[in-house]
């Protein structure tokens, strides 16, 4: 599957992904209940949790000792890992293990999350939503795949259901060699460079950073603004 695919060692001090501020916010019950309640929710939530289910005793998919530790944002880290689309792939990771999906540049990073969201809204056949999205910055070193030189590749189509089941099986094969990740062409972005780190102790140095806001206003094109600086 990697053969006269471009291995490469790359650093890339500075990446960025775009969160819904919602996974940003305090527990809204916090102000609702005392510390007693607070902390039977929070039972009943590490019951729950994927992420913190992930921690304590691992997954299918997901092993604890896989995940990180006492760094900054490491619960970010490994919801993206814990976490994934509920029987859906996405373009290089199944349904029972997520990824780190990041980009060189905002504006990039805008279209991909610009493209998903507005084709769920489709789905429903209503362009009205407003969703506040937060910069995560992180950090890459080490060896992945560099698909910069091969925008042919299957696992690069546009359309799902070719590129996705590709990209699965690149990416299968990339954990298996011990990679870091995939570095790629932006499929929503002509000449943006995007990344998906395979392994949650690839992603380093997290931070967060501005958030922006985009608005559909009963059209698939969404009005974006900062919203914070």
């Amino acid at each position: 599957m990697l053969e006269g695919l471009t291995i490469t060692r790359d650093a890339l001090p500075r990446t960025t992904r775009l969160v819904t501020t919602a996974r940003l916010r305090a527990p809204v019950l916090s102000r609702l209940v005392d510390a007693d309640d607070l902390a039977a929710l929070a039972e009943i939530e590490g019951a729950t949790s994927n992420r913190l289910l992930a921690q304590n005793r691992g997954t299918a998919d997901v092993q604890a000792y896989e995940l990180v530790y006492g760094v900054p944002h490491a619960a970010f880290i490994n919801a993206s890992f814990a976490y994934a689309k509920p029987r859906e792939v996405n373009r290089f990771n199944g349904a029972e293990r997520g990824a780190w999906y990041a980009a060189l540049d905002l504006e990039t990073c805008l279209a991909e999350v610009r493209h998903h969201l507005t084709e769920a809204l489709a789905q429903t056949g209503v362009f009205e939503a407003t969703v506040d999205y937060a910069e995560l910055h992180a950090s890459f070193a080490g060896e992945f795949v560099d698909l910069r030189g091969h925008a042919d590749h299957v696992c690069l189509h546009p359309d799902k259901n070719v590129g996705y089941p590709a990209g699965n099986a690149l990416a299968d094969a990339a954990r298996a060699r011990g990679l870091n990740g995939i570095i790629y062409p932006s499929v929503r972005h002509v000449g943006g460079v995007c990344i998906a780190a395979l392994f949650p102790h690839a992603v380093q140095s997290v931070a967060q950073g501005d958030v922006y806001r985009m608005t559909w206003r009963g059209t698939p094109e969404p009005v974006v603004e900062k919203v914070t600086g």
